[in-house]
């Protein structure tokens, strides 16, 4: 029992006659032909319906086994019955269009950086190649991928001719493949251009033209190899069209160019770094004001509601300049009042012990802790104990 791969013929064929050839129990059909896609070498399945007498069926995953093409679906059909196919065409002819960018994308690393390709991923939004970079280099530089990017997009509009047959014996044995074949009967063989040969099994686009823009969007290390992640085709087209949105609304938000935006963006953020320097020197200074009126001896308590965790460190460690003094400070957090407790050096105190005293959580060491608290009780005890110590 074997299935005629209708895929292998014309990979445009998205309607066929077939007839079931057996049912498993767990409902899996197999037919003496199909034009559904199983899953293999990187490549998803297909998916569609399968109509026979009682009407359509979908057809959920595909599967091949030794020659035979394997199509679950959510009813069972029944032996011996006639069926006919139609597969989603929009999911299929984006997978033949990830697919053959890996292709171009793998022989292109190869031809310039000597990659070679260990693993594909098709994935829902984007597609990855796994590779093994000469001298056990696991990225490419900004510059390498830029080049590799180009070389790629300018084969696709060289709207070259994809070939894909199946060789003699003889004629397989003198073609210049890329990498040699896994199995060693009916190899087929897939031909870009005069720059990618290959054995593959995938259905692909019949020229590189076909394959639409070809976008790389990271080159970072997976596992000790390099993991180049892209999209191709309608992958790439909303690609551009999002981050040309996003481009747009950042340089009109900053009132530049597309062109100037980035710079003025960096600008932007100098401005801002720079004003909230000056907010925080402001409000350490309002804060150690509002402190000096809380001191009692060598201790200064005070809940500052205007700061924040930053404004209180800056604050404690201004006061703790003094070697003898011990700052308790508090500022509105998350759920109740966040706590700085901190002493200079010749303060005897246990910050971090002090803390756990007055019913707080947190920690810290004896010259410095932080905590919270639901209320302003915890620092009001905190400062009972230590001025009656």
């Amino acid at each position: 029992m074997t299935t005629e791969r209708l895929y292998y013929d014309d990979a445009y064929l998205t309607e066929f006659e077939a007839q079931v050839l057996s049912v498993r129990q767990d409902g899996w059909a197999a037919l003496d032909r199909s034009a559904f896609y199983p899953t293999s070498g990187g490549q998803p399945f297909d998916t569609g319906v399968l109509a026979d007498s009682q009407g359509p069926v979908r057809v959920l995953d595909v599967e091949a086994e030794e020659g035979v093409v394997w199509h679950l679906t959510d009813r069972p059909l029944q032996p011996g019955g006639k069926v006919r196919g139609k597969i989603d065409w929009p999911r299929r002819w984006d997978h033949m269009q990830q697919h053959a960018a890996d292709h171009m994308l793998a022989g292109a690393a190869w031809q310039l950086y000597g990659g070679v390709t260990i693993g594909l991923h098709l994935g829902k939004d984007v597609s990855s190649i796994d590779m093994d970079l000469p001298g056990g280099r696991a990225r490419l530089t900004e510059k390498e991928t830029e080049a590799l990017e180009t070389l790629v997009n300018r084969r696709v509009q060289q709207d070259d001719p994809i070939r894909c047959w199946f060789p003699a014996p003889a004629e397989l044995a003198l073609l210049p493949m890329r990498k040699q074949p896994t199995v060693k009967e009916h190899v087929r063989v897939v031909a870009m251009g005069d720059y990618e040969m290959v054995p593959c099994g995938g259905t692909h686009p019949g020229t590189t033209g076909q394959i639409g823009p070809v976008k790389i969007l990271s080159c970072a290390p997976a596992r000790g190899k390099m993991r180049l992640t892209f999209v191709a085709g309608m992958r790439a087209v909303a690609y551009f069209q999002q981050a040309a949105a996003c481009a747009g609304a950042l340089a009109a938000a900053l009132s530049s160019t597309l062109a100037d935006a980035p710079q003025a963006l960096l600008r932007e953020r100098e401005a801002q770094a720079a004003r909230q320097k000056e907010l925080g020197q402001s409000l350490t200074q309002a804060a150690l004001q509002v402190i000096s009126l809380s001191r009692r001896g060598n201790v200064y308590a005070a809940h500052l509601p205007f700061a924040t965790h930053d404004v209180l460190a800056r604050a404690a460690a201004e006061i703790t300049r003094d070697a003898q003094a011990v700052a308790l400070l508090s500022c509105p957090g998350k759920s109740g009042a966040m706590l700085l407790f901190a002493r200079g050096p010749e303060a005897s105190a246990d910050m971090a012990a002090l803390l756990r005293q007055s019913g707080a959580r947190g920690g810290g060491k004896p010259d410095l802790a932080q905590g919270s608290a639901p209320d302003g009780q915890a620092l009001e005890k905190a400062k009972e104990i230590l001025l009656e110590a």
